[in-house]
């Protein structure tokens, strides 16, 4: 059997969340890394069973309380991202929150990515996903505003350019992607890892 990195992670999550399962079903409170495998992998299983990112977005935020896990793990998942193939194509929901002090509008072909520094959110997760709204629509987010938004893997021969200068080429290279990374850090764009 061979498998390919990202099934290898998917099998490392379903381990661990039934590791996570089993420990929640014998009343033991869950650790960080056993209560992320616990919700990603109902996300993803949601997701192989056809439900909507709506759905999911709702489910995922009931399945543990914060009676389940120990204590501070609650507030060390603000949010969690689960990136999933749904039958019309690649999707990551995420949350959001502006923390400027003016409005932001995203449009519709905007590399989030490269979306206004202000806006918190995983960039890297990001990468490649744009906002999945009508061609030629935005989003605005107003300041201090959390906003659930789902994107969508940009299609097309995926080269973006401009918007704030982080990504200049093909969004599949691995050399353009790491000055990306760079350019997004040394530029002060929010960095937030989960």
């Amino acid at each position: 059997m061979h498998l390919t990195p990202r099934e290898q992670e998917k099998l490392l999550i379903y381990v661990a969340a039934n590791l996570a399962k089993d420990r929640k079903a014998r009343g033991l409170k869950l650790n960080h890394p056993e209560a992320v495998a616990f919700i990603t992998a109902a996300i993803l299983e949601g997701i192989r069973d056809g439900r909507s990112v709506s759905d999911l977005m709702s489910r995922g935020a009931t399945l543990l309380k914060k009676k389940d896990v120990m204590p501070g793990v609650a507030e060390m998942i603000p949010e969690l991202q689960v990136e999933g193939t749904f039958p019309d194509g690649t999707k990551l929901v995420t949350v959001l929150a502006n923390t400027g002090d003016r409005p932001i509008q995203v449009g519709s072909h905007c590399h989030f990515f490269e979306a206004n520094r202000a806006l918190r959110f995983d960039r890297e997760r990001a990468y490649g996903f744009r906002l999945q709204v009508p061609a030629g629509t935005a989003v605005r987010f107003e300041p201090g505003e959390d906003k659930r938004v789902t994107l969508v893997s940009i299609g097309g021969n995926r080269v973006a350019y401009g918007i704030n200068g982080l990504v200049n080429g093909r969004l599949d290279d691995p050399n353009v992607k790491a000055k990306a990374m760079t350019a997004a850090r040394e530029q002060g764009f929010i960095q937030k890892k989960i």
